[in-house]
């Protein structure tokens, strides 16, 4: 599994679209994507102001673009998908919300798969 996070509007456009695309494919040549357990370091770094986030669980055989897994900056390894990203590939969404202390809060019921 591999996770997207991304702002509710902008996950509302690709649904009407059937792809998410972002300015990254076209200026990076790839979309950023997280493993689950980089989700929340993902969202402080990128999103902190937000408050409209989700996280797209996305199941990256059903991905029609290439991922690769590749080092970042930070010597950890993420998934980019190098196209688009079709909307059948997202199995599941949920909101992506902040806990008490103002911390993201990954989805306990995705921890266990």
């Amino acid at each position: 599994m591999i996770v997207k996070v991304m702002k509710r509007h902008v996950w509302e456009q690709a649904k009407a679209q059937g792809e998410i695309h972002e300015e990254s494919l076209l200026t990076e040549g790839f979309i950023h994507c997280s493993f689950l357990e980089q989700a929340t370091k993902t969202a402080e770094k990128h999103f902190a102001g937000e408050t409209d986030l989700v996280l797209l669980k996305i199941d990256p055989d059903l991905v029609q673009a290439e991922i690769k897994y590749e080092r970042a900056s930070n010597g950890k390894e993420y998934p980019h998908v190098y196209g688009p990203i079709n909307i059948d590939a997202v199995t599941a969404v949920i909101p992506f919300v902040k806990n008490e202390n103002g911390e993201f809060v990954l989805p306990m019921e995705w921890k266990a798969n």
